[in-house]
């Protein structure tokens, strides 16, 4: 092998691993747990008279936030107090924190056959 194509050969080898080191470091992960429970938070769309996701299970002490993205209002009533929304209407938001593991189910009081499930572990 001349001395130039080893010159060439070294610098591509040292830069392949300049990039493959800054590719391991360039995309940190966090995890659930790893987040301070302040910051935690989900969102449900109200969208096509359906809640997306229909269940959601989250850690407890999440927001969950509901956005309606349909042109009719919608409600986000459960069977006791704690989700209790007005009417939403569209691209309006409500937003409930739940700080107590369980299961919460709701739906809409103006469109019965609309339901949602929460799952607070």
């Amino acid at each position: 092998m001349s001395a130039t194509l080893r010159i060439i050969a070294v610098a591509v080898l040292a830069t392949s691993v300049v990039i493959v080191r800054a590719a391991d470091q360039a995309a940190p992960t966090a995890s659930l747990a790893s987040i301070p429970r302040a910051a935690r938070i989900a969102t449900i769309d109200i969208k096509d008279f359906l809640y997306a996701p229909r269940t959601l299970t989250i850690a407890a002490g999440t927001t969950v936030t509901w956005r309606n993205r349909d042109a009719e209002p919608h409600t986000v009533r459960g069977a006791d107090e704690l989700i209790r929304s007005g009417a939403l209407d569209q691209d309006e938001t409500y937003s409930v924190r739940f700080d107590k593991p369980g299961t919460y189910r709701y739906g809409c009081s103006i469109h019965p056959q609309m339901a949602g499930t929460i799952v607070v572990q």
